[in-house]
């Protein structure tokens, strides 16, 4: 498994960073990458992307979120994947959001793009796009402030 931390600050408070991040469909907007993310429930979601030229599909569970603070996650299919995504309050006006991604290379030129530093350039690629997003609203599109307690999904 290979990992990958990246964090970037934006200049809007904590609670619109999170809340736009949790508008896990919007995700094509701003992630390298990603085609579609349906959420089918408060737990569950579908992905379809684009890896090294190959369309991919697959479900993921929520395994963790506290509002303003974290949500993890963990592929229950495909090419395994999981991760944390955290939120930090640095003045009322601004945050930083890091994340923390494992996930496993398939194939030689997976290995060869993770190895020379690739998914840590498409994080922080994303990370960026999402800052330039969220600044632009000042507002998240949407709020999803329920809790998931670890442990308490199974998938």
């Amino acid at each position: 498994m290979s990992t990958v931390e990246q964090s970037i600050d934006v200049d809007v408070p904590v609670r619109v960073a999170y809340d736009q991040w949790t508008q896990f469909e919007s995700f094509p907007q701003f992630m390298d990458g990603v085609e579609e993310v349906r959420q089918i429930d408060d737990t569950h979601l579908h992905w379809r992307a684009k890896v090294s030229g190959h369309e991919v599909e697959w479900d993921a569970v929520i395994t963790e979120q506290r509002p303003d603070e974290r949500v993890a996650w963990r592929a229950t299919d495909g090419k395994a994947n999981a991760g944390v995504v955290t939120f930090h309050r640095l003045s009322d006006h601004s945050s930083r959001v890091m994340v923390q991604i494992e996930h496993e290379s398939e194939g030689l030129m997976e290995k060869v793009g993770s190895a020379l530093g690739a998914d840590t350039r498409e994080v922080k690629s994303s990370l960026q796009s999402f800052k330039e997003l969220v600044e632009r609203r000042h507002n998240a599109e949407g709020a999803w402030r329920g809790e998931v307690e670890r442990g308490q999904v199974q998938n």
